[in-house]
């Protein structure tokens, strides 16, 4: 079964067969099926929720159907939420480069499409959690506990991949800010036709990056909510 251009049965085992301290592989194992299913499409905030929505629900059952009695359900799904972060921090890396190639080549913030992605970069958080949120409501009454432990954890600590989505728009907004006040901008509408790239690109940046998850610690950890 493949969903969203992801294995969901091969997940699914994952989790179904994990012990305690397979942890590690099956972090891994999640961000790279999650960065491969995003490689696979246009990476807008649609798409991105669909795969979020996807792992999830593979996680979820891969845990109801894991029957060791030395598992914590809690720390697989934190497991999974670790990966897909990881992999989401690939994917604001890959949006930061292309809109650093727009801005540097004059399109400013008057052009409404670059508002736009930087604001749907801003909202990457946001859309992680309430994806994550709404899926794991579905699990079943088993998991409602290790998931609301799961996600009171990531919205007290925050993401790594949200932490470095506001840190990119804060810079572009700073360069795009200064290219208007040295007078570097381009016309509104090579602004516009360059930016109807910007889908494609972005995409095609996150394909090119072949390091793959980036560090081997847990994106999870280390990173607390900016106030």
């Amino acid at each position: 079964m493949i969903k969203a251009g992801i294995d969901q049965a091969a997940l699914i085992d994952m989790f179904s067969q994990a012990s305690a301290k397979q942890g590690e592989a099956l972090r891994k194992a999640v961000g790279e099926a999650t960065l491969k299913a995003l490689q696979g499409r246009e990476l807008t905030l649609e798409n991105i929720r669909k795969v979020l929505k996807t792992v999830t629900q593979a996680a979820s059952t891969g845990v109801l159907q894991n029957v060791s009695p030395s598992v914590d359900p809690e720390a697989l799904l934190s497991k999974a939420i670790a990966g897909m972060d990881g992999a989401l921090l690939q994917a604001v890396e890959a949006n930061r480069r292309a809109l650093q190639q727009f801005v540097d080549q004059g399109v400013g913030l008057q052009e409404e499409r670059l508002r736009g992605a930087l604001k749907d970069l801003e909202k990457l958080e946001d859309v992680f959690v309430s994806t994550v949120s709404k899926a794991a409501q579905a699990a079943g009454e088993q998991l409602q506990a290790p998931w609301s432990q799961v996600l009171e954890s990531m919205q007290l600590k925050g993401t790594v991949s949200g932490a470095q989505a506001s840190d990119a728009v804060e810079q572009l907004m700073t360069q795009a800010q200064t290219a208007l006040r040295d007078s570097r901008l381009m016309g509104a509408r090579a602004a516009q036709a360059l930016m109807d790239s910007y889908a494609a690109l972005v995409s095609g940046v996150l394909i090119g990056m072949s390091e793959g998850l980036q560090g081997s610690s847990e994106p999870s950890a280390g990173r607390t909510r900016k106030k």
